[in-house]
């Protein structure tokens, strides 16, 4: 049989599997994944590690060493072309004397952009762009977010019954959905900067808020709290040493009294304005978050929607039914008329167990 040559498509596909495994890892960087192929042989192959560095490509470069010459890197991301802590992967790139360069999607960072493509070609390498360009903005979307809008991509995650309930009158909602379907939303949480809830579920829930995946357990987001008047208790499941060395945010006024959380991980961001969730996201990209997955309530949930700041929802179904009694996922979102309503479009839905899992982005 001839030889089997996989096209650039493929093997960007395998770049960008390679990437997302720098999810909830490398804020405030991009999740970059890169190959490095010659005569269909993978020579190296690397992705961006935990606190944003070394480097996909120089995972990669490192890998190959010298048999990098005449390669074909595959790179989901635009290499950089300033120096920081790390000299430019671009620069490595022309270094290692790689021949050609296929690029999934161009740096929105204006210290990048266009310039680490325009390093390789002056170098005489061959650039190939835009292969799987939306499937590398996608993945990446959380830092484009943080470039363009200098806050973090917001994920609102909810888990239902049919008729949009998330408990009984009285609270209960252990458990709304399946096992499979709690897995999946742990692997979120895997894969986001933060996790975000309010007070109210802290005080009702006590919540770890970590990733409870065998192998994973090491991948906890930064746990944010809204609580503009400061009422956790330093007794709270998510100050323990079980729930993981990720620092805790809590997100209150700037006069709160705080001395009171001394020794228990916590940072605060302090603000005029608490409620003011446009400057709390600012506030959260400041800190380098790139995305955020929001687990609170249905005030929390509709606070959200109603400052235009979701992004992307997650809603996990159940098939079963509470009634009007129950309690809503979504609180009271003030609507004067239907065109007023947050309006998402469907972009992927699958079954998990008996449960499904729909996915909507914002409508913009």
């Amino acid at each position: 049989m001839p030889p089997v040559h996989l096209t650039d498509e493929t093997w960007m596909r395998i770049a960008l599997g390679l990437a997302r495994r720098g999810l909830g890892q490398v804020a405030p960087n991009p999740a970059v994944g890169c190959i490095l192929v010659k005569d269909d042989i993978v020579l190296g192959r690397g992705w961006t590690q935990p606190g944003g560095r070394p480097h996909a490509e120089t995972e990669a470069l490192t890998q190959a060493g010298k048999a990098s010459r005449g390669a074909t890197a595959y790179v989901t991301l635009e290499p950089c072309a300033h120096t920081g802590k790390t000299p430019p992967c671009a620069d490595e790139l022309v270094k290692a004397g790689i021949q050609r360069a296929v690029i999934a999607v161009a740096d929105p960072d204006p210290r990048v952009s266009g310039k680490g493509i325009g390093i390789l070609q002056a170098a005489g390498i061959e650039v190939a762009l835009e292969v799987l360009e939306k499937d590398a903005t996608d993945l990446n979307q959380g830092f484009f977010n943080l470039i363009i809008r200098k806050r973090p991509r917001f994920t609102l995650k909810t888990a239902s019954t049919l008729d949009g309930k998330i408990a009984l009158a009285n609270g209960d909602s252990k458990w709304i959905t399946g096992e499979r379907a709690r897995t999946f939303g742990h692997l979120m949480r895997a894969e986001h900067d933060g996790i975000l809830v309010g007070v109210n579920t802290v005080i009702a829930d006590n919540p770890s808020l970590t990733c409870r995946i065998p192998g994973l357990n090491s991948r906890n987001p930064i746990r944010i709290v809204l609580d503009s008047n400061l009422r956790l208790s330093p007794d709270a499941a998510i100050f323990s040493k079980e729930a993981g060395d990720q620092p805790i945010l809590v997100v209150t006024k700037k006069d709160a009294r705080t001395s009171q959380f001394v020794g228990c991980n916590v940072e605060f961001i302090q603000v005029e304005t608490p409620h003011d969730l446009a400057l709390v996201a600012r506030a959260l990209g400041e800190r380098g978050l790139t995305s955020v997955l929001i687990e609170g309530g249905a005030e929390v949930a509709a606070s959200f929607l109603s400052a235009d700041l979701v992004d992307d929802l997650c809603v996990f179904s159940a098939g079963k039914m509470i009634g009007n009694k129950g309690l809503s996922a979504i609180g009271n979102l003030n609507l004067a008329s239907l065109p007023d309503a947050p309006h998402f479009t469907p972009t992927a839905i699958r079954r998990l167990g008996s449960d499904m899992l729909a996915t909507f982005r914002k409508a913009r």
